[in-house]
């Protein structure tokens, strides 16, 4: 079996020729790395670029040049490119976004500073909520009211709208958000704000609660579109630019990008509402995990995507991703729930922690290391890269562990100092702590594992799951380099390294479907149930759904999901339910409420008798279909490959270095197996097999590794 990187070689140096194929790209900007993966008639090329943060869309066309010149192609024969960043993301948790004004009705000015007021460290007395993201200067009201069926309650009030204005003028804002009580059920009241915005300001861009997050739940929402307009100008700038720099250089083709619920949306939809941007980098990752599932016939996974600032988890079961209509954003203490900023829109569900390759150890209060959630990023990046960084980080602690090879980092496009690492970790944490280069370098690796495994933990614990019964997906630049000891961790027996794993998020795109999902609030009490005024309005929202995905759909027949998000009138939260029929009749609510209850019963065990059954929130979700994939076929198992040659590795178990066999994942071939400890190293990764693993090269390529 010849391998993607011996194809790359021997394609790139063929002369580029203009026959029709078909060609599409996916770019992952991240915030160490840029990866790139061009598919190519079903042949992969990837590269990793480090990220540029003064202009990112210089790294795009850096890496995209790199691959279409791998793949011998001219650049005008990319057929699609579907981008997903992290820039958004970046952008709220540095709180590097535009100068932005938040308008809401009068009496609800301090809802984003009040928050819930739900305490998510209990027992701590000093406990301290993390700031507003609009601060309360830059905060106003307007004199209006709806009430909870989007009834007026309150006209809209010309002279305060008048005097926002003003203010807002006067201000020199560069973006507004919009919120209003009860705006979910009826926004005709901030539409008419944002009119009288945008006539005497026409260059402010004005996002409204209503079209970013028709949720209810003014917390949430509030602080769903006050994101929205803090990023929206400088994501719009961005991807503007994007388009035309690809342009100049010959890639003609339409540019789309993947939302954090994992569909593709055009680059105008994402511009408008780029809060849903915030988690399209992870959900590529996600969705390439589900694809590699489906291609083994594996239902109870674990997708880990570790890269260079954080890692993620996400449970992907019958192999579809976790998904929720609500997630946080830069939680600030110790990633404990309830400490971030709640986003209100569809999400592929995951937990996210700062440790990556880049994430800086450093020495708490309480002389013990800790590891991250800061990260030396690209720019100076770590202390091995030579470029100015000079904070240890855990790629320093890996080089001087023997996981990677100095000289064959990113295919050998960044030499490393192992001098440089052992210099910074000894200074700034073995130093302090009296442990030499050797023991800082383990006490870091393992404190990062550790807060991963407890994160993987918590959360197959949260969705009331055993991690044991998992089977694991690891890929991102740094996630195969610490599988194996965090499976030994999590108790987790077996885990797949898929081929292309250093750019995984990046093949994801190119396997995610065209999609969207429109999520409304609209109470049904079921004892009363409006057929007619419900069909109205999951007609309306399939054609949103559709309007945002049309352009992608070409002539394929759209699936549509709807679900019903409901709960017995009182409680306080709701669980999904999937809706069957397309439309509502006489007997609908009878039929609703029984797959009601044996969904509750699902979740908690049984149904409760007597009360009424209400629909608090409606999801239709519109999306391409997924092609068939074929089943990998099983393989045999056949001899232990000697290594070629050997090198130190630490091995965390035994708490000494062993010598390790180090392999070329391009010389494996199917059914080959390769003992622990050792490195089996690629172009954009290296997998570490610990001595308590062994890798089965399977026929998709593929790397099982399994307990011995």
């Amino acid at each position: 079996m010849r391998s993607d990187a011996e194809r790359r070689v021997h394609v790139g140096n063929e002369t580029v020729t203009n026959t029709p194929r078909n060609c599409r790209v996916g770019v992952d900007i991240g915030g160490t790395f840029t990866d790139i993966a061009l598919d190519l008639d079903g042949t992969l090329h990837s590269t990793k670029v480090l990220t540029d943060y003064t202009a990112p869309e210089r790294a795009i066309l850096k890496g995209v040049a790199a691959v279409a010149e791998m793949a011998g192609i001219a650049l005008s024969q990319i057929d699609l490119l579907i981008h997903g960043t992290t820039l958004a993301t970046n952008a709220l948790i540095e709180r590097r976004g535009a100068k932005t004004a938040f308008v809401t009705t009068e009496g609800f000015r301090d809802v984003l500073e009040m928050r819930t007021e739900n305490r998510f460290e209990q027992y701590d007395l000093n406990i301290v909520l993390p700031p507003a993201l609009i601060a309360r200067a830059d905060r106003f009201t307007v004199r209006e009211r709806m009430n909870a069926a989007g009834k007026v309650l309150l006209p809209l009030d010309e002279a305060s709208v008048a005097a926002v204005v003003t203010a807002i003028s006067e201000g020199g804002y560069e973006s507004v958000a919009i919120g209003f009580i009860h705006a979910y059920a009826n926004g005709a009241h901030e539409a008419a704000v944002r009119d009288a915005i945008l006539k005497r300001l026409p260059h402010v861009s004005v996002s409204i609660s209503s079209e970013v997050s028709p949720q209810m739940r003014e917390f949430e929402r509030f602080n769903t579109v006050c994101a929205n307009a803090y990023v929206k100008p400088a994501i719009k700038s961005y991807l503007d630019r994007l388009v035309v720099s690809l342009k100049e250089i010959g890639v003609g083709c339409p540019v789309f990008m993947i939302h954090s619920g994992g569909g593709i949306v055009s680059v105008e939809s994402a511009s408008e509402f780029p809060v849903r941007l915030v988690e399209s980098g992870p959900a590529g990752g996600a969705i390439f995990a589900a694809d590699i599932a489906r291609r083994h016939g594996l239902d109870t996974v674990l997708s880990f995507d570790m890269g260079g600032t954080t890692a993620k988890i996400c449970l992907i079961e019958n192999q579809v991703p976790k998904t929720a209509k609500t997630f946080e954003v830069a939680r600030t203490y110790r990633f404990r729930k309830g400490s971030g900023m709640p986003i209100s829109i569809p999400v592929v569900e995951m937990v996210e922690i700062g440790a990556g390759g880049g994430s800086i150890a450093s020495i708490d209060g309480m002389r013990q290391i800790r590891v991250g959630p800061h990260s030396a990023a690209s720019e100076p990046g770590p202390a091995c890269y030579q470029r100015g960084g000079k904070n240890p980080t855990v790629t320093d602690a890996d080089l001087i562990l023997g996981k990677l090879d100095p000289d064959n980092f990113a295919g050998g496009a960044i030499p490393l100092s192992v001098e440089a690492s052992r210099t910074a970790m000894q200074d700034e944490i073995g130093a302090a702590i009296g442990l030499d280069a050797d023991g800082a370098a383990y006490g870091t690796c393992e404190m990062v594992d550790e807060n991963m495994a407890n994160a993987g933990r918590v959360h197959t614990v949260e969705n009331g799951k055993n991690i044991a019964d998992f089977t694991m997906i690891t890929f991102g630049g740094a996630g195969p380099l610490h599988a194996a000891r965090l499976c030994e961790k999590m108790g987790i027996s077996k885990f797949l390294v898929p081929a292309g794993a250093g750019v995984g998020s990046a093949i994801g795109f190119l396997r995610a479907p065209f999609g969207y999902e429109s999520v409304r609030s609209a109470v049904f009490n079921l004892s009363d149930f409006d057929f007619a005024e419900a069909n109205r309005l999951v007609a309306a929202m399939q054609a949103e759904a559709l309007g945002f995905v049309e352009g992608g759909l070409d002539a394929t027949e759209p699936v549509i999901e709807r679900t019903l998000f409901m709960r017995y009138a009182g409680q306080g939260w709701d669980i999904p339910v999937p809706l069957e029929t397309e439309t509502f009749d006489a007997g609908s609510a009878e039929k609703i409420a029984a797959q009601f209850e044996t969904e509750y019963e699902r979740f908690f065990g049984r149904a409760i008798e007597g009360l009424d059954v209400e629909i608090v929130s409606w999801s239709v979700k519109a999306s391409s279909p997924l092609p068939p994939v074929a089943r990998v076929a099983a393989v045999v198992e056949g001899d232990v490959v000697t290594p070629a040659k050997t090198r130190r590795l630490f091995e965390a178990a035994q708490g000494a270095f062993l010598d390790a066999g180090i392999h070329e994942r391009d010389g494996l071939k199917p059914g080959d197996v390769v003992k622990g400890p050792a490195v089996i190293v690629e172009r954009e990764t290296s997998a570490v097999l610990t001595a308590s693993f062994k890798a089965i090269v399977q026929n998709d390529g593929c790397l099982l590794v399994t307990r011995i």
